[in-house]
């Protein structure tokens, strides 16, 4: 395959010092060729000919039970996240068939050297926001400086290696790298939201407010009924609508997300009718609750569409700015409380394979003894690891049993807190020499989780240990969550198909001190920030899978978590109205469900077959 470049040499400094090649071109890989030319019509996933119209109703993102925030950038507030799918472009955007590839969507072409010291992009001159502002390199300006300085902790970590930023016209916008920055920077920079910079003369960057946000991406905000509802309808002067990357994309007239803070409430309200489309996150209902009678009729369909993405890293982590945590022992005794085994039988229904890695469905999964490159990454810091981490396999989490009080691992938990000075008390409570209770809190907004946290809890209890887990409103949650104001927190974090800047903001030195960062553990290791660099610095696809091989391996053997469980794939349940392209992007799905389309026939059956009200 080519790589659909030009190439140019330019000198650098005085007569007769080395030039270094400088490409331009329409598209980016950090490793290897670009699948699409640069007068690709489309990408292959893509109908281009998908109709036009109607409205796709569904839940919520992510499962997030409120908003109360326009904002999505701060720490602030309860945002809606699918403002950032729907109201704002980006430089440059992904093709989803592709591990790592972007394209140009406001950049018209991408400038780099070699070195890769700098990374520039050259603008559209017609790309508009929403009032009809032309969007300017002023406004690339003015979006890295706010979230470098007073964005999300997520977004300060991950510009971190951005020393400048300057608009050199108004069509034309340079960054300047920090050496070693890594060939998947460009690719961060490029696919972050470009923001109005005149629109924030009125409504502070800093600051949670309802104002509906301006953008330049495909659609506004049309309504926003916090915390129940947001509508997002198509910009009909959309500047962008015929450019390659957005053919067969944006096809419905509206998008609309209704909130549930309650799953059952959630699921009655879809088997109603009263939204079309939910990604069903909870294994007993996909089992069980689909058996209403729109179901029974085959007007609802129920499908699983693979996900070719790293696995999210769902789990109970663990808090170790708290001194208890801190210890490892401790840390390890929790795990064998936790049985996996028997959660997935009894209430998941044998759907989901246990989680022992921080990047699992890749390639990037340490396994067995480290050997080959993996293995000589980690000679360079042996002597600031444990052996084991050369001597035994990647760490894989205790399963557990059949039984939910499984007594083989409490045995073993409770030889641990004993190892670690936590000793049963005449109360039944573990102590250490001070007197202090072993008191763990765990909170959560989930009410969906308590099943499932309630006999991991009843194991702790049983081994003498005093948790507390509570149910707590969804605001009050953040605030704790920004704070470190937990001991236990079960989150999932996702990773890109090619890691890197963001490896920082998950586990790096610098986000564990950073308030309402992503680095929930308070992880600050040297040899995990030398590794996670070793990743964003791969020059080759082999060097980064040795790199976050290396990394895994040694993530595991910290016990940062309980790894918890994945499924590999998005399960859907949709109302029979909805056309798809034959072949999913096989790296997105949120992005994907942009490519479907509403199917007025299909629509129009369910209509004369009573099971629908006219009107989309």
């Amino acid at each position: 395959m080519k790589r659909y470049i030009l190439t140019l040499l330019t000198c650098i400094g005085l007569t007769g010092q080395a030039a270094a090649e400088v490409t331009i071109s329409h598209g980016y890989s950090a490793f290897g060729d670009l699948k699409y030319g640069p007068d690709f019509t489309h990408f292959d996933y893509a109908n281009p000919e998908a109709p036009q119209g109607g409205t796709i109703s569904q839940r919520q993102l992510y499962g997030t039970p409120t908003f109360n925030s326009m904002n999505i950038f701060i720490i602030k507030g309860d945002s809606a996240p699918e403002i950032g799918h729907h109201v704002y472009d980006s430089l440059m955007v992904r093709a989803y068939d592709e591990p790592d590839a972007i394209y140009g969507l406001i950049a018209e072409t991408i400038e780099y050297p070699d070195d890769l010291s700098y990374v520039a992009f050259n603008l559209r001159p017609d790309a508009r926001f929403h009032d009809g502002t032309q969007l300017t390199a002023s406004d690339v300006v003015f979006t890295i400086n706010a979230l470098k300085t007073e964005g999300h902790p997520y977004y300060r970590n991950l510009l971190s290696d951005v020393q400048l930023v300057e608009a050199e016209s108004d069509l034309r916008v340079r960054f300047d790298l920090a050496p070693g920055a890594g060939s998947a920077f460009p690719s961060e920079i490029a696919q972050l939201p470009v923001l109005p910079a005149h629109f924030y003369d009125a409504n502070p960057f800093d600051e949670s407010w309802m104002t509906l946000p301006l953008g330049s991406g495909p659609y506004v905000v049309e309504t926003a009924d916090a915390p129940r509802t947001i509508r997002f309808c198509k910009d009909d002067d959309y500047w962008a609508a015929d450019l390659p990357v957005n053919k067969g994309r944006n096809n419905f007239d509206c998008f609309a997300y209704e909130y549930f803070a309650d799953e059952t409430i959630g699921l009655e309200a879809f088997a109603a009718g009263e939204y079309m489309m939910r990604v069903e996150y909870r294994s007993a209902a996909w089992a069980t609750g689909y058996d209403f009678p729109a179901a029974q009729n085959g007007w609802v369909k129920q499908i699983l569409l693979p996900d070719g993405r790293p696995s999210t890293a769902q789990g109970i982590w663990f808090n170790m700015r708290r001194p208890i945590l801190q210890d490892i022992r401790v840390r390890q005794a929790l795990e064998y409380a936790f049985n996996f085994e028997w959660t997935n039988e009894t209430l998941f229904y044998g759907t989901y394979k246990r989680s022992d890695s921080f990047f699992e469905n890749t390639q990037m999964q340490a396994t067995g003894l480290p050997e080959g490159a993996e293995l000589a990454i980690l000679d360079a810091f042996r002597d600031q690891l444990p052996p084991e981490v050369f001597t035994e396999p990647a760490h894989i989490p205790y399963a557990g049993g059949p039984n939910p009080r499984d007594r083989a691992g409490l045995r073993e938990a409770s030889r641990l807190l004993d190892e670690a000075g936590w000793v049963v008390g005449d109360d039944g409570l573990r102590r250490n020499t001070a007197g202090q209770v072993l008191s763990l809190d765990f909170p959560d907004d989930s009410r969906s989780l308590e099943r499932i946290i309630a006999p991991f809890v009843q194991n702790l209890k049983a081994l003498g240990i005093d948790i507390n887990f509570e149910l707590i409103d969804p605001s009050s949650w953040t605030e704790r969550r920004q704070t470190y104001d937990f001991d236990l927190s079960m989150t999932a974090w996702g990773v890109n198909v090619t890691p890197g800047a963001e490896l920082r903001a998950f586990y790096g030195s610098a986000a564990a001190a950073a308030e309402g960062s992503n680095n929930l553990t308070g992880l600050a290791d040297p040899v995990v920030d030398a590794l996670i660099e070793r990743a964003v610095e791969a020059e080759t696809r082999d060097d980064l899978i040795a790199a976050v091989r290396a990394l895994d391996r040694v993530l595991r053997a910290k016990h940062l978590w309980i790894g918890a469980w994945h499924l590999g794939a998005h399960r859907v349940a949709m109302w029979d109205i909805f056309g798809m392209p034959a072949e999913p992007s096989p790296y997105d799905f949120n992005r994907g469900v942009d490519l479907w389309w509403f199917d007025r026939d299909k629509y129009q059956a369910l209509v004369d077959a009573g099971a629908l009200d006219s009107g989309l």
